[in-house]
């Protein structure tokens, strides 16, 4: 079986090894790059790589810049690390795009088991693939949403939400609960990463956003048949 291929962008050689060095020895092969336009250079040049581990703060450019420029061509889930811990980093993060964020200094055990997550999720089993409900067809194996008969173009952590959302249709699902399915970890913050993404979710939904309904002091349900 073909090893994923993990891209991780830091301007740190120490840590940049530290990532590498627990990646390779879970079987993942990984590409390093230095700085931000090597980043890109790399990304575009190896256009099979699965997933992204990318530094904010990086000489050249940053790591929102790359996040931008790779939003612009590809869906490739995306991991940023940041040396602070300012809300406000990682609320631009989701905005842009960013799959998971995670602040230094963490666990590369920690860092490892969300990569596995994502990879798990983007590799299910074709008979699971596709999921229909209340005039939305979802296409996991070609990352599509239609809503009536009209693609929708939503972010990889957006597209994960309304799948959850679809297969537990009709199921009132607490904050915390969809944080462990669908971030796959326990998320040390508050509900607003959940409400910011239903907020963008249900925007591009258009009218059909209605079907995701607040329960007020809880969480959402998806009512759609």
């Amino acid at each position: 079986m073909e090893k994923s291929k993990i891209l991780v962008v830091d301007d740190e050689s120490r840590m940049r090894k530290l990532v590498r060095d627990f990646l390779v020895k879970n079987n993942y092969e990984v590409l390093e790059a230095a700085d931000g336009e090597e980043a890109l250079d790399l990304f575009f040049e190896k256009n099979e790589i699965d997933l992204v581990i990318l530094d904010v703060m990086m000489p050249k450019m940053d790591g929102w810049q790359v996040c931008r420029e790779i939003r612009a061509y590809s869906k490739v889930p995306i991991i940023m690390l940041t040396a602070k811990s300012d809300e406000r980093d990682e609320l631009l993060g989701f905005e842009l795009g960013v799959d998971e964020y995670i602040s230094k200094p963490f666990s590369p055990k920690i860092l490892v088991a969300r990569v596995e997550a994502i990879l798990r999720r983007t590799g299910q089993a074709a008979g699971e693939m596709l999921v229909e409900a209340g005039g939305i067809r979802l296409d996991k194996q070609a990352h599509s949403v239609m809503v009536e008969g009209k693609p929708v173009d939503l972010s990889y952590k957006e597209f994960e939400l309304l799948a959850y959302f679809m297969e537990n249709r009709g199921i009132a699902l607490s904050r915390e609960k969809i944080l462990n399915s669908v971030w796959n970890y326990d998320y040390f913050g508050d509900a607003r990463t959940i409400d910011t993404h239903v907020k963008k979710l249900r925007s591009k939904m258009g009218e059909k956003g209605e079907l995701i309904k607040t329960i007020w002091g809880m969480g959402y349900k998806f009512e759609g048949e």
